[in-house]
């Protein structure tokens, strides 16, 4: 019942500064964000904050995640590809309003701890992979979403190819510096784009990296 109470401020808190969907904010009340907190933050769990993780990396403020969430335009989607999972945070919302969702990481202790975390909560319709996201995961294309959780300086071709006719690519971008999100089109084979908002994301990095 506390923990209700607490999700409820912290969604209440969002809807103040960003007017939620009624959708984007029955997912945000259904996963309890302290089980993506690291122990010594877990107090910081149900604010607005972002957090640090382990590998220099963060798990994005709540806020962050309603709005790449709804930004994402889900109405009609079935399946996400998400690159950067992170602590698995963006990716349980996920799997709360598509079919199906499939998140890459390339820092193999973060995969292995937000897999523990969707096994905990009975997560069944999230597919991880340990890999560099930019190459994106073409065995289950095409997607009619994807999402970077971390800003790129372009979004490679490959991408595009991996998403839906019709479908919606949401991306931080740096622009010269500023990072900004912005939304890509892919209709009748072609891309264009929108700037939606300022934002500060991690950067997406090349490669993989393992424990050790």
């Amino acid at each position: 019942m506390v923990k209700r109470l607490q999700l409820q401020r912290m969604t209440d808190e969002i809807d103040k500064r960003f007017s939620l969907m009624p959708h984007v904010r029955r997912a945000l009340m259904e996963v309890d964000r302290e089980i993506f907190v690291p122990t010594g933050f877990r107090h910081l769990s149900y604010t607005l904050d972002a957090l640090p993780m382990m590998e220099h990396q963060w798990i994005s403020s709540p806020l962050t995640v309603a709005k790449m969430t709804q930004h994402l335009e889900l109405d009609d989607a079935d399946s996400v590809l998400e690159i950067g999972c992170g602590s698995g945070y963006q990716a349980a919302i996920l799997s709360r309003l598509v079919r199906r969702v499939f998140t890459i990481e390339r820092i193999e202790p973060l995969l292995r701890e937000a897999r523990e975390r969707f096994r905990t909560l009975g997560i069944s319709n999230i597919s991880t992979r340990y890999d560099d996201g930019q190459r994106g995961w073409r065995e289950f294309a095409p997607y009619d979403r994807i999402l970077f959780s971390a800003t790129a300086e372009s979004i490679q071709p490959e991408l595009f190819d991996q998403l839906s006719e019709g479908g919606i690519l949401i991306a931080p971008i740096d622009e010269g510096g500023l990072q900004i999100i912005t939304r890509f089109y892919k209709k009748n084979g072609r891309i264009t784009s929108e700037a939606i908002e300022p934002c500060l994301f991690v950067p997406v990095l090349d490669g993989t990296k393992k424990q050790g």
